[in-house]
This record gives C-alpha cells, sequence and structure tokens, in this order.
C-alpha cells in the first residue's frame, strides 16, 4: 500500500510549490493559475494573466497536463501583444 493509498490520516501534506509555479485549481473548475504564497492553512493563487488572487485548499490543486500548461502560456502571451499585461 502507497502513502497516497492509505487513510487520510497516513497521507503526506502537498508539498509547497516555488513561487510562479503553474497549478490548477480543481476546486474551481480547472482554473489554472500562479502559486504566490501561503495564506494560513490555504495556497495563494494568482490568473496567469494577472487579476486577483484567490485562494485554495492544497488538497484540490494539481499540476496542468501540458495541454493545461500550453493553453495558459498562449493565454498570457496573447493578453501582452495586446497590451493587458507587461
Amino acid at each position: 500500500m502507497s502513502v497516497e493509498d492509505g487513510p487520510p490520516s497516513e497521507q503526506k501534506p502537498p508539498q509547497v510549490p516555488s513561487t510562479g509555479t503553474m497549478l490548477v485549481d480543481t476546486s474551481r473548475r480547472d482554473r489554472v493559475g500562479e502559486f504566490r504564497g501561503v495564506t494560513g492553512p490555504y495556497w495563494s493563487l494568482r490568473p496567469v494573466c494577472g487579476g486577483t488572487e484567490w485562494e485554495a485548499e492544497p488538497g484540490s490543486v494539481r499540476e496542468p497536463s501540458p495541454i493545461e500548461r500550453l493553453r495558459a502560456e498562449m493565454s498570457r502571451c496573447n493578453a501582452r501583444s495586446e497590451g493587458r499585461i507587461l
């Protein structure tokens, strides 16, 4: 039995990612954001194209799939080319 298969009391808490790491918040319809820091028991994420940060529970956050990462990076590039973000 692996640690992930055990009861919740045996599961390790998620490791805190580096600032700027792209993550997906599954509790917000798979919204992609960049990790900004820890706020109490929550992780602060910011939209890839800028905007208001939100707090996510670490258990509902995962790494993006390759296609999710590509879409987010393309959105950021498009926003920069349109002058919406620097």
